[in-house]
Parts: structure tokens; sequence; C-alpha cells
């Protein structure tokens, strides 16, 4: 199966302007979520073939700027799981200690921020 590769650029600050290089065609779309469909349609009239059965990469092309931005976005989104999963972690630590200090579910919760439900759950083996 052969890979097509849609690239789009801004044209005119309007349209999306998708060229398929392995076609040497162009086509247009509206918007973002409209490329995908556009390029799928266009290699699908040409070829002859359905656009579910397209192997597509969608290569969509920003300012520098924009691109640097969305990497940043992507790396700081990647620290934030990584720190929600290390505060999971020391909740679960900390409502251990403070349940084998004899502090009830509520108090844990209390101290904690969070429901004595979610104390319970904290402090349970499971």
């Amino acid at each position: 199966m052969t890979t097509y590769t849609a690239r789009a650029t801004r044209d005119n600050d309007r349209f999306w302007l998708v060229h398929v290089a392995e076609l040497g065609q162009y086509t247009q779309a509206r918007n973002v979520a409209e490329i995908e469909t556009m390029a799928r349609d266009l290699i699908a009239t040409l070829r002859h073939i359905e656009p579910d059965s397209i192997d597509l990469e969608i290569d969509i092309q920003l300012p520098g700027s924009a691109r640097e931005h969305l990497a940043r976005v992507a790396s700081l989104r990647e620290q934030e799981a990584e720190a929600r999963k290390a505060a999971a972690a020391e909740a679960r630590a900390a409502a251990t200690e403070l349940k084998r200090a004899g502090l009830s579910l509520r108090d844990i919760g209390k101290l904690l921020g969070v429901s004595f439900q979610r104390a319970g759950q904290l402090t349970s083996d499971g």
C-alpha cells in the first residue's frame, strides 16, 4: 500500500493549501479539521479507491515560532502528567502514614484536601 503525504500550508490567511506530493496535485481546506478529509477525497478521486483505504500522513506547516510553542506545550504537559503521578504517590504515602498514626479518614481527608471517601481509597491496600 502506498503511503501518501499531504502537506498543508496556509494560503492567503484564508484557506489551507493541501499538496499531495505523490500525485503532484493540490486541494484546499477551510480549516485544519478538513485537511485530512480533503486530502483523502483528492487521492480517492484520482486513484479510484475508497477514502478509508488510504494510508495518509498529514504534515501541517506552521511558522517556526508556533512550532516552538507547541513543542513547549507538549513538554510541559508531559511534565504535568509526571508531577500529577508523583503528587498522587505522595498523597497515598501521606494518607498511609496518617492512618498508621491513628487519624480518622475524615481527618486524613481534611488534611489532604480530599473527601473522607477518597482518603479511604488512598489508604486501602487494593
